[in-house]
């Protein structure tokens, strides 16, 4: 009885520490999550992925106290509600994600839903924000009560996240399978056709030509230069595939001297898209003109695209119109392409 009544009356004294607390949690879930969308290599990937994690379920955990501090609001405007509702079908959707696997309702991935509920609740939680007088930090922030509260919910979340892992192992969810960046396989013929953003799938001519530097490479030249590459190639909507890929490495296809001389690579699709690369990748970086023994089909990049193993999806540059060398410097692009 004595514990009962201390957790209801601490979750009573909820509020200046608790917005605090659920403020620190959303930015690092969303910074997590950014990175963890962006991030390719194993061992980064996995840090990114459950530290993510462990953020999204810290959102959880403080969900009882927020509680309170919602009913003691006079009013409740629609943008709070908003928020609150975004906040929810973020959290629903990767744990479905995570637990469920990959899958598509009404054209929508669980991670696509994840990250655009993200999206639409950051500029809410920005005006949340504003519209509340600001909060400094003060002694009693970092007394020993605090700090032993902190490390109890940091407990709590750890504890929380290795359940539900163990949970889902032995319940043989598809967490047990999914790869360090959280992706779910699926198989190479059943692989779906994603875009990025805005693009469309153009249907270029068979006599389409790829001008690498200052030279223009038809489509059956790229493919008599290529031999078959095994990549994987990990989507950020969250499928992954392992399939076999007809290509040709950029190093193979680009002048030595200039690519010696050179910052980047730049790779522009028909369609504008682009994205930039270290010139020491070049190695590392193919053409691909077939998949799984076949001719690539327009949906998937036909008839050339870019094979970049160890990186999302997005660096996969489909409908290559270009390869150039540049003097920028790969870093100095958007994260994600804005197109």
């Amino acid at each position: 009885m004595v514990r009962r009544r201390g957790s209801i009356s601490g979750l009573r004294r909820a509020g200046r520490r608790t917005n605090v607390a659920l403020l620190v949690v959303l930015v690092g879930a969303a910074a997590t999550g950014g990175l963890a969308f962006a991030v390719g290599t194993p061992i980064p990937a996995w840090l990114a992925t459950l530290v993510h994690g462990l953020f999204g379920l810290a959102v959880v955990l403080l969900v009882p106290w927020k509680t309170v501090i919602v009913r003691r609001a006079p009013a409740l405007r629609v943008a709070s509600l908003s928020l609150v509702v975004l906040i929810a079908i973020c959290v629903a959707s990767g744990l479905f994600e995570v637990f469920i696997g990959y899958g598509v309702l009404w054209r929508l991935s669980p991670m696509q839903v994840h990250v655009g509920s993200a999206a639409l609740a950051a500029p809410l939680l920005a005006w949340h924000i504003v519209r509340h007088r600001p909060q400094r930090l003060r002694r009693l922030d970092l007394s020993r009560r605090t700090l032993l509260r902190t490390g109890a919910l940091a407990a709590g979340v750890a504890a929380t996240y290795g359940t539900l892992e163990g949970v889902g192992r032995l319940a043989g969810s598809a967490s047990a399978s999914r790869i360090a960046t959280g992706s779910h396989y699926v198989s190479p013929g059943a692989a779906p056709a994603t875009m990025w953003l805005f693009d469309q799938v153009p249907y270029l001519a068979t006599d389409h030509r790829v001008q690498v530097v200052a030279v223009e490479f038809p489509v059956a030249d790229l493919t008599s230069r290529s031999t078959t590459i095994r990549a994987r190639l990990d989507c950020t909507s969250g499928w992954y595939t392992e399939a076999e890929w007809t290509a040709v490495s950029l190093a193979d296809l680009l002048p030595g001297e200039q690519l010696a001389a050179a910052t980047s690579i730049e790779v522009v699709s028909i369609t504008g898209y682009r994205r930039r690369f270290p010139a020491a990748d070049a190695g590392s970086l193919y053409l691909a003109t077939g998949y799984q023994g076949e001719p690539l089909q327009p949906a998937y990049g036909a008839p050339v695209r870019l094979v970049a193993p160890n990186r999302r999806g997005f660096w996969w540059v489909k409908w290559v119109a270009s390869v150039q060398l540049s003097d920028l410097p790969a870093w100095g692009q958007s994260p994600f392409p804005l197109q």
